[in-house]
């Protein structure tokens, strides 16, 4: 049997102990969660995602889950993109980026924060990319869709964003690399008006595909690239650019040509 003096150093011992793991310096439990484990998106593949995307002068880029900057880095670098942004969940990948983008000269025209992606406004991105998973990109899906500017450019290596078919893909060194051009919202109901003559149609769409029907029943079948319209009626094609309530005919080889619809 232990002597009763020892009982109150044990305590005693077991109180700092207990004391000394509450006042950890906030590691354990500043430490974020990382909703994706950090791996970076091979050079070609990168090369390659910004490629199809068309990159340029114009545009600013947003890289989600950016690790250690490579993306936003090389879209301002190697594609001349006007500005790019990223943003990582992990404060060591945020310095390890900001010290690349510094090394390749492009620190004034990139920028990094720590932070959630799902906070993150992304509304003024012309160009979205990401390495996520695939439950990631479908939590993502609905912001993408309501939030992006119709023409927005979304690129993503490895994981899709399941029925929502990309408008492109490839393949480079055995990785897959998918991209979307947010659709235009055009479900409803518009007057057409065309070689003196009017017609209503009502439109249903699936994320980039589109169709309906018009009031005697002929069937449409169209699609959509980003603010583009082409759809087809009784074996002709129409091509308009979306604009608002109003759609505008755009000129192409076997088009109806000077054809306008407005939303009813």
């Amino acid at each position: 049997m232990k002597p009763a003096s020892a009982r109150p150093f044990s305590l005693f011992a077991l109180s700092l102990g207990m004391l000394s793991l509450l006042q950890l310096p906030g590691a354990l439990a500043q430490t974020p969660a990382l909703d994706v484990p950090y791996v970076p998106t091979p050079e070609p593949v990168v090369a390659r995602m910004l490629e199809m995307a068309d990159v340029g002068p114009d545009d600013y880029v947003i890289d989600l889950g950016s690790g250690d900057g490579r993306i936003a880095i090389s879209a301002v670098r190697d594609r001349g993109a006007k500005s790019a942004y990223g943003i990582d969940l992990n404060p060591e990948r945020i310095e390890e980026a900001e010290r690349n983008a510094e090394q390749a000269g492009v620190s004034d025209k990139v920028s990094f924060e720590q932070g959630d992606l799902f906070k993150k406004d992304i509304s003024e991105a012309n160009v979205l990319t990401m390495y996520l998973l695939s439950t990631v990109n479908m939590r993502l899906r609905p912001v993408i869709l309501d939030t992006l500017e119709p023409g927005t450019r979304v690129v993503s290596h490895a994981f899709s964003m399941e029925d929502w078919e990309p408008d492109r893909s490839d393949i480079v060194g055995g990785a897959r690399v998918y991209l979307w051009i947010v659709p235009a919202k055009v479900a409803g109901s518009w007057r057409v008006e065309a070689d003196g003559e009017s017609f209503n149609v009502e439109l249903t769409q699936r994320f980039q595909e589109v169709a309906g029907s018009t009031e005697s029943q002929q069937a449409v079948r169209g699609r959509l690239n980003g603010n583009e319209l082409r759809f087809t009626v009784n074996d002709k094609l129409y091509v308009g650019q979306i604009e608002g309530d109003r759609i505008n005919a755009v000129s192409a080889e076997g088009a109806v040509a000077g054809w306008s619809a407005q939303r009813s």
